[in-house]
């Protein structure tokens, strides 16, 4: 332990940070527990016995001196402050940086400070423990404990890694100190941790400032600091959705569901009786004995009607709806039977607060790729039940698309002088079109058979096209191809980590990937690897390094719109705020009032953020930004 922390009551915190020097953007971290806080800066180490005032302490602390806050993860013991109301302006996520940093999805304590001191991964700590108490403890915790001398307030062990009782915080709970408890103690420990936590952060951001930028850039800050700062505030904006909610109009959900799943059942037996009316019109068109829900029998009783095909996908039966009407009611069906099953009563009784909020938990980033995810049907809500989402009383929903992402974000990191100067047109396809002498639709093959190595038919003549048009971009992502089979990782624009030899056999996106741990790539595999599974690492990694560029832009803008509208936040009335965000889509709910001047900050804080991201490629990037009541009523 350090000589110990000063203890300050609550009402004297933000006088003596400001006495000790800490001020707007200083790193300061801060470990919310049970009995108040624990902060530390590079100027000294404060416990802050708050009681149950805790985010009311950081939120004053924050109005007072709007340092940049550092914690191990928004989604642990900050968690509570944010829930609490906080809304600070910038932050420090050491587990959105280590992400970033080494790749992989594992992002625990233990890891994040193994990869700060330059450490092996150490092994997962065991999920599911109890606190004990002295005199209690498990075989492993007494282990460590002979290995530190016995001191449980000492987090590092002699090797360097961090102590199991540490890493899964255990100390943060009174019981470890026996059945009475010790605030005081477990508060420096608190401070010891904000400790630690500032160490962390301190070798992300020298390793970070290592980092070659892709390009010259104005200012002192490089980009892949840049990145981690706005990869901080996006897991930041992930927690607050997951507590605010996205606004939803009950009756209406209620409507369109009934209209899609039958009336809500009043008890088992109405359940199937509503269930067997809605298999009715489908069955009528098949032999008896299908069972809709199996695959291989819907595809046997539509081969007993003349409808021979390899799958039942959707897409495939969609291009012979009018051959046959059980294909039809089949599809019709499946949309009904998706609302029923999944986003029927049950989802909005589950999901949809008392205060007509949706809520589902959040993440700042997936394991591969980089893009925000949202459980609880937010990233996949039926187009149907889009009508559903709507503003409240006085407020309008603002909602702001970007426009061809991925292939502009591909000519700004490429640096390909043709594709930047395709951007300047609204629509991107039409001078591609142009300049390889074809229809549009076929432009748009092009581009996409680029970004996602697809070499066959129609996508295979138009990508020999783009080789001979757009050099420099091609020769970007065939490099990233070649590293993928090999087994090497990339990295994308801002500097994320992407390991190519997690992907999964035959898997071709970003999103399929399986890694979690910190190995580094390496060829070693490929040997044994089959072709298939090469093929997929190449197609994985040409995607992940515009996939994953992108995502990063738009978190980049994202987070510059939350902060935008916190400066612009009006002095009475309801505040606005982000309550969606879909892949390079946002949503915002702003009082009505506020809604053109929205739309006027959402356009000038994306030309802000492309101005630092893509500074000096001449790519223009656009979006589009409509004002609606509902979210139905904006253009798919």
């Amino acid at each position: 332990m350090t000589s110990g922390p000063t203890v300050l009551a609550g009402g004297g915190v933000v006088a003596a940070l400001r006495a000790a020097g800490v001020g707007r953007n200083e790193p300061l971290a801060v470990v919310a527990v049970g009995a108040g806080l624990g902060l530390a800066s590079g100027r000294g180490g404060w416990a802050v016995p708050t009681g149950p005032d805790a985010a009311g302490v950081v939120t004053r602390i924050e109005a007072e001196l709007a340092p940049r806050w550092v914690w191990w993860s928004v989604h642990g013991s900050p968690a509570a402050l944010v829930a609490g109301g906080l809304r600070p302006a910038a932050c420090w996520d050491l587990a959105a940086v280590h992400r970033l940093l080494h790749g992989g999805r594992r992002d625990d304590p233990a890891p994040v400070w193994a990869g700060a001191r330059g450490l092996p991964p150490p092994a997962p700590v065991p999920t599911g423990g109890r606190p004990v108490g002295r005199g209690q403890l498990d075989l492993l915790a007494v282990a460590e404990e002979a290995e530190t001398g016995g001191d449980l307030d000492e987090p590092v062990r002699p090797d360097g890694q961090l102590r199991t009782d540490w890493a899964d915080e255990r100390w943060t709970d009174p019981r470890w100190d026996g059945p009475a408890g010790d605030a005081a103690r477990t508060l420096r420990r608190a401070v010891r941790w904000a400790e630690l936590a500032l160490t962390v952060r301190d070798a992300q951001e020298q390793r970070l400032g290592a980092h070659i930028d892709p390009r010259p850039r104005p200012g002192p800050t490089g980009l892949a600091v840049l990145t981690a700062r706005a990869e901080s505030a996006a897991e930041l904006l992930a927690r607050e959705l997951e507590c605010d909610g996205l606004p939803i109009d009950r009756p209406t959900a209620e409507r369109m569901i009934a209209a899609s799943a039958g009336p809500r059942p009043r008890d088992d037996a109405d359940d199937g009786s509503i269930r067997r009316a809605r298999d009715a019109p489908v069955l009528a068109h098949l032999p008896g004995g299908v069972d809709l829900r199996n695959p291989a029998s819907v595809r046997s009783g539509l081969r007993a009607v003349g409808i021979d095909v390899p799958d039942t996908r959707s897409g495939r039966l969609e291009r012979l709806r009018g051959t046959h009407p059980a294909v039809g009611a089949l599809l019709d069906w499946r949309k009904a039977e998706r609302i029923a099953t999944t986003y029927g009563y049950r989802w909005l009784d589950t999901f949809v607060g008392p205060d007509d909020r949706l809520r589902g938990s959040w993440q700042g980033s997936d394991g591969a790729g980089g893009r925000m995810t949202a459980q609880a049907g937010l990233h996949n809500l039926p187009a149907e039940l889009r009508v559903a989402v709507a503003a409240e009383p006085g407020c309008l929903l603002v909602r702001a698309d970007l426009g061809q992402i991925e292939p502009r974000v591909l000519a700004a990191v490429s640096g390909d002088p043709a594709l930047a100067r395709a951007t300047a047109a609204d629509d991107l396809y039409a001078p591609v079109a142009a300049r390889l002498a074809v229809e549009r639709p076929v432009a748009k093959i092009a581009v996409l058979a680029a970004m996602y190595g697809q070499t066959s038919g129609a996508a295979g003549q138009a990508l020999r096209q783009m080789r001979a048009a757009y050099p420099r971009a091609l020769a970007y992502l065939d490099a990233a191809d070649e590293n993928g089979r090999a087994g090497r990782d990339v990295s994308t624009f801002g500097g994320r980590l992407i390991r190519t030899s997690s992907v999964i056999t035959g898997s071709a996106g970003p999103g399929n990937s399986t890694s979690s741990g910190n190995s580094a790539g390496s060829g070693d595999w490929a040997a044994g690897a089959d072709g298939a599974t090469v093929a997929a690492r190449g197609r994985f990694a040409r995607n992940a390094v515009v996939q994953g560029s992108a995502a990063e832009l738009f978190k980049a803008w994202a987070v510059t719109v939350r902060h935008a509208l916190a400066a612009d936040r009006p002095a009475a009335g309801p505040p606005g705020g982000i309550v969606l965000c879909l892949h390079d889509e946002l949503l915002l709910q702003v009082p009505a009032e506020r809604a053109e001047a929205t739309r006027q900050l959402l356009h000038d804080t994306l030309t802000a953020t492309a101005g630092y991201w893509a500074a000096g490629s001449g790519v223009r990037f656009v979006a589009d930004v409509t004002i609606v009541r509902r979210w139905s009523e904006a253009k798919a």
